[in-house]
């Protein structure tokens, strides 16, 4: 078989591969767009974060704060968010999460210690032994000058 051949097939194989994952991220973004309805939090291609008021056949309407409204086209919504990333993102409001070590998958119970206790309180009582003060002091910055004179 001629190598030259081999290459051309290697070749229009790589083109199909890329052609095939671009169609499935439009068919993604498509249908990401789709799922937009008001009240949802999105982000433009440009980085701006708004709430969608209204969705119509080509634009979509967004509130960028309170009373301002701008028209987009819908293929100019990159991301739509759920509440939480949106709320987290926009207000820096953090969703309430738990930490899973501490957490039984089963019961759901925190971990607590041999004698009762949160094994919180334990692991804050470990630290505050091992905070170094690293403030400066005159005498320190004074024996590092070797002056000994203020």
């Amino acid at each position: 078989m001629n190598p030259l051949i081999l290459v051309f097939i290697v070749m229009i194989g790589v083109m199909f591969l890329m052609t095939r994952s671009a169609k499935n991220k439009q068919r993604q973004a498509s249908e990401m767009r789709n799922k937009m309805e008001p009240g949802s939090g999105v982000r433009t291609i440009g980085g701006i974060y708004a709430v969608v008021k209204e969705v119509n056949d080509e634009t979509v309407l967004l509130e960028l704060t309170d009373g301002v409204h701008v028209h987009f086209a819908r293929n100019a919504i990159a991301t739509v968010l759920n509440e939480d990333e949106f709320n987290r993102i926009v207000h820096g409001i953090e969703p309430e999460e738990i930490d899973e070590d501490d957490t039984d998958a089963v019961t759901g119970d925190t971990a607590t210690a041999e004698d009762g206790t949160d094994s919180h309180q334990d692991v804050d009582a470990d630290l505050d032994e091992e905070r170094i003060d690293l403030t400066k002091t005159e005498e320190a910055s004074e024996q590092r000058d070797g002056s000994g004179t203020k």
